[in-house]
């Protein structure tokens, strides 16, 4: 990999991460990240304590049949044919006995996992689906997703198989080393010794492993979100031909984020190496030593067996424990991803005692001396120091040249943002004393670039008002002149528009986000550059719609092209953040100035102004 090319890299990597969240992950270094998941699991405490005992049965289970089997052993040669098969008869039981317990324990701790994991990407995605645009400023959503899903499933795994494994293994661990003990003190002392050895590389290892893990999960979180960034945009990649360097991006990323893994399974499998080595050199030794007990008559054979039995129980569950060591890490390291997500702070907050609007809202607006910076690009105003007051069922429209603030003031009304200084009133009432989703049920947006989802034409209309009737739903089309283009469609208002309307023009969706706003039917109306992509019948059409729907409501319009705007009752023109001039259209016209020279290259020499 080229210089250049990790230098982007770790610059996309870096865009992911929100402010102070690497800071946080350096600090942490141990599995007690897992923590955070407690609040999750304590709902279900019944389910726990169950499935811990399916866990202790079976553990104890596992631990008596080496005492069944030393009595096999010492007494095979003395026992009748009667005791044997009762023998193996009761060991016969205890394999029973363990499958249930084992089916038992999967049963009850997979279903705690995936109920766990189902409440924590709820909980995630409650929290960023209702986090301001600054929110992602600073995180790509693909990186979102990937918490969400990569990360989640890891916790799943975790929680669902893992734990449970690893909870197994230690209760094996103390009880086998507790049977060892009685079994024979000396070779119990002797594996005392070893456990130390086992444990270092463990510690040691393991904290490296977790660190490498992390660092992996962060390029896939990065190539996931560069994913799906590019593919939003699919349509602006192969129309400027971009595509062999998006797959560049893209595998650079995915290359890296492989190296890591590599690291990773490395440094993991040097650690088993080690363990198991160690772990098995000691069960040797022990086993040396016994069979030296069992010639000078110290102990007997099945006092032997047994001894190993337990030796290798517990061994075993040492080199699980180290395996899955490296599982909660990871898990623990996904956990503190999620936890950013639902601890991050958004920039706008509702006040813990919002006030209520009075009834019925009227619809007046005021923007008192509102300065305003977006945290992306704190070197420039995108608001300075703007004043305006707008009555109820005033329809007021805001034009200037691109950057000027129009689409800004949209934003700040919807309280998308907070002002840096200043307020915005609604109704008298300054909008941050208000519950966002208060005040903004009675207001209506046609944006831009119109989101249109993936489902049917009626569905998407009917994202204004959910509960709006079918009939409702296409007399909002028929006002934003949609309806005839809609009921050419395969199956009519059923017809799926596909993934952001691929399936529609341009105009088309415009259309539909019309009528969506339409049937909104709010007392405040916002159109940000709501005709740009209609042809001039649909416009004329749409601008009639738009001029009904505007009467006795406050309406707000953006708009580059000034025959949308010349029935205003106020035009508002914008340069640099300021408001530089205020009037109908033919005062302003008649003052000369910037709008008069928009309206003058609009008009006579027929350029639309960008």
């Amino acid at each position: 990999m080229t210089q250049s090319n990790t230098a982007a890299n770790t610059a996309v990597a870096a865009k992911t991460i929100p402010p102070g969240a690497e800071e946080e992950r350096q600090r942490s270094k141990q599995v007690g990240g897992l923590r955070a998941l407690w609040p999750f699991m304590s709902p279900y405490r019944g389910l726990i304590i169950a499935s811990i005992m399916a866990l202790v049965l079976t553990a104890g289970v596992s631990l008596t049949l080496p005492l069944a089997v030393r009595r096999v052993v010492d007494n095979f040669r003395i026992a009748d044919g009667v005791i044997l098969d009762q023998y193996f008869l009761a060991a016969l039981g205890i394999a029973g006995l363990l499958a249930v317990g084992t089916g038992l324990r999967y049963a009850l701790v997979t279903r705690l996992g995936e109920r766990v994991v189902a409440d924590i990407r709820k909980a995630v995605f409650d929290r960023v689906i209702g986090m301001s645009p600054a929110f992602f400023e600073k995180i790509l959503s693909g990186e979102v997703l990937s918490r969400i899903t990569t990360d989640t499933t890891l916790i799943q795994s975790v929680l669902g198989s893992s734990v449970s494994i690893a909870l197994r293994n230690f209760l094996i661990f103390i009880g086998g080393l507790a049977l060892m003990l009685l079994t024979s003190t000396k070779l119990a002392m002797l594996v005392l010794l070893i456990v130390p050895i086992v444990v270092i590389p463990i510690l040691v290892l393991g904290r490296r492993l977790r660190n490498i893990s992390r660092e992996n999960q962060d390029w896939i979180a990065a190539s996931s979100g560069n994913a799906s960034e590019a593919l939003t945009a699919v349509q602006t990649v192969q129309a400027f031909t971009h595509e062999n360097d998006s797959r560049m991006q893209f595998g650079d990323m995915t290359e890296t984020s492989f190296d890591v893994s590599q690291r990773r399974i490395r440094t993991r499998a040097v650690m088993t190496v080690i363990v198991i080595f160690l772990v098995f050199s000691g069960i040797v030794g022990v086993l040396w030593m016994g069979a030296r007990d069992v010639r000078d008559g110290i102990m007997t054979e099945g006092t032997l067996v047994q001894f190993v039995i337990y030796a290798v129980l517990v061994a075993g569950s040492v080199a699980a424990l180290s395996e899955i060591w490296g599982e909660l890490q990871r898990a623990a390291g996904a956990t503190e991803r999620l936890v950013e997500l639902l601890h991050t702070v958004d920039p706008v907050q509702d006040v813990k005692d919002p006030a209520r609007l009075a009834q019925p809202v009227k619809g007046e607006l005021g923007i008192k001396n509102v300065t305003f910076r977006y945290p992306a690009r704190p070197e420039t105003v995108a608001l300075d120091g703007i004043s305006l007051n707008i009555s109820p069922g005033e329809t007021v429209a805001f034009v200037g040249p691109s950057g000027a603030g129009k689409t800004t003031i949209i934003q700040m009304i919807l309280r998308f943002y907070d002002p840096d200084s200043g307020q915005i009133l609604l109704d008298g009432m300054s909008l941050d004393k208000l519950a966002r989703d208060d005040f903004r049920q009675y207001m209506a947006l046609v944006p831009q670039d119109p989101v249109i989802f993936a489902a049917s034409a009626r569905e998407n209309i009917r994202f204004g008002r959910p509960e709006a009737s079918d009939a409702e739903v296409e007399a909002a089309a028929q006002a934003a002149a949609a309806h005839d283009f809609i009921s050419a469609l395969p199956q009519g208002y059923d017809s799926y528009v596909g993934e952001r309307g691929a399936m529609l023009s341009g105009g088309q969706k415009q259309r539909i986000a019309i009528a969506r706003a339409i049937l909104r039917d709010a007392p405040v109306l916002l159109l940000d550059e709501a005709t740009s992509a209609l042809d001039a019948e649909s416009e004329r059409a749409v601008q009639h719609a738009v001029d009904e729907l505007s009467a006795g409501r406050t309406t707000l319009i953006v708009a580059h092209r000034l025959a949308t705007v010349k029935k205003a009752d106020r035009i508002v023109v914008m340069d640099k953040g300021k408001i530089v001039a205020t009037g109908t259209h033919e005062e302003l016209v008649s003052e000369g100035g910037l709008y008069a020279r928009l309206a003058r290259l609009q008009f006579t020499d027929g350029f639309v102004s960008e």
